[in-house]
C-alpha cells in the first residue's frame, strides 16, 4: 500500500493541520509515513501545501510529486496540483471555494462542499477536517478512529468542545462521499 498524497490551499485553512494529523494517524497504525509542509511567506492567505507518504514500507522521499490523491481547498491549488494526480488518482475538491470542474477524465473526483457541512456544523474552520474525513471515505487510506485519537490528543481535555466539534466535521465529511 502506497499513498501520495498533496494537501493544497489558502494559508490559514489547517491544510497543514490535516496533513500532519493524517501522517500521525498513520503512525498510530504502525504505517511508514512522511509529512512535508510547504508555508514560506504565504502562510496567511496565499497557497499553502503539504505532502503526506503513507506506505507499508520505507518511505523514499518526502516530496510528492505524482500524487495518488489530491485534497484541493482553493482554485488556485486546484489549478496547480490537478495535473499531478496519477491516471487513476482521487482529487477531491471543496465545491464550496472552487467553482470549476475538474478538467480530468482519468482520475475519480469527488466535489464536496467542505466549507457548507462546517459552517451547518457551526464552525467554518473545521472545513479542513470535513475534507479529511471525505478522503477517508474515498481511500481508506488510514482508519477514522486513528485520526479521531490524534484529534483528542492535539486538544486534551482542555479543549474537548472543539475535538468533539472536529471529530463530527470529520464523520460529515466521510458521510459526503
Amino acid at each position: 500500500m502506497l499513498n501520495e498524497i498533496i494537501m493544497a490551499g489558502f494559508g490559514g485553512q489547517g491544510v497543514l493541520s490535516m496533513g500532519r494529523i493524517l501522517a500521525e494517524a498513520a503512525l498510530a497504525e504502525d504505517k511508514r509515513t512522511s509529512w512535508l509542509p510547504s508555508y514560506g511567506p504565504e502562510i496567511r492567505g496565499g497557497t499553502s501545501n503539504c505532502h503526506v507518504v503513507l506506505s507499508d514500507e520505507e518511505v523514499a522521499s518526502p516530496v510528492v510529486t505524482r500524487a495518488t490523491a489530491a485534497i484541493i481547498m482553493n482554485k488556485p491549488s486546484l489549478d496547480r496540483f490537478e495535473k499531478n494526480v496519477i491516471s487513476g488518482g482521487t482529487l477531491i475538491i471543496n465545491s464550496s471555494l472552487i467553482d470549476r470542474e475538474s478538467f480530468r477524465d482519468d482520475i475519480t473526483v469527488y466535489y464536496v462542499p467542505a466549507n457548507s457541512i462546517a459552517a451547518e456544523l457551526g464552525s467554518p474552520k473545521a472545513a479542513n477536517m470535513v475534507m479529511l474525513g471525505a478522503f477517508l471515505a474515498a481511500t481508506h487510506a488510514v482508519k477514522t478512529e486513528s485520526v479521531e485519537q490524534v484529534i483528542n490528543e492535539d486538544f486534551g481535555e482542555k479543549k474537548a468542545s472543539m475535538a468533539e466539534l472536529n471529530k463530527r466535521a470529520l464523520a460529515a465529511g466521510f458521510k459526503s462521499i
